[in-house]
């Protein structure tokens, strides 16, 4: 399952939150390295825009829990479907599911 999440920090002077933000990247990076997040990218200014691919909306839950952890932050969250999908969606009518 497809979400880009986008995150908007807490409004902290960005030097109280040097250690956390560090720890954020090193958290996501074997997440990068097994496929569980496709793309990730800091935001000018602060936060970060992520494309997760998790199996469930647990997990990407647990995921959000995670990452609110060390940075915390409110979350957009939105379920995307992939293209391939949307344009068999549209071929069909709507009528199957792939």
């Amino acid at each position: 399952m497809l979400f880009l999440v986008i995150s908007d920090p807490r409004p902290e002077p960005p030097s109280d939150v040097v250690t956390s933000r560090q720890q954020y990247w090193d958290w996501i990076a074997p997440l990068r390295a097994s496929g569980e997040v496709r793309l990730v990218y800091a935001k000018v200014g602060r936060g970060a825009v992520v494309l997760f691919d998790v199996p469930s909306n647990e997990a990407l839950h647990h995921r959000l829990n995670e990452w609110q952890d060390m940075v915390p932050a409110h979350f957009e969250v939105y379920p995307l479907i992939d293209p391939a999908a949307a344009q068999h969606f549209l071929r069909t009518g709507g009528t199957e599911t792939v």
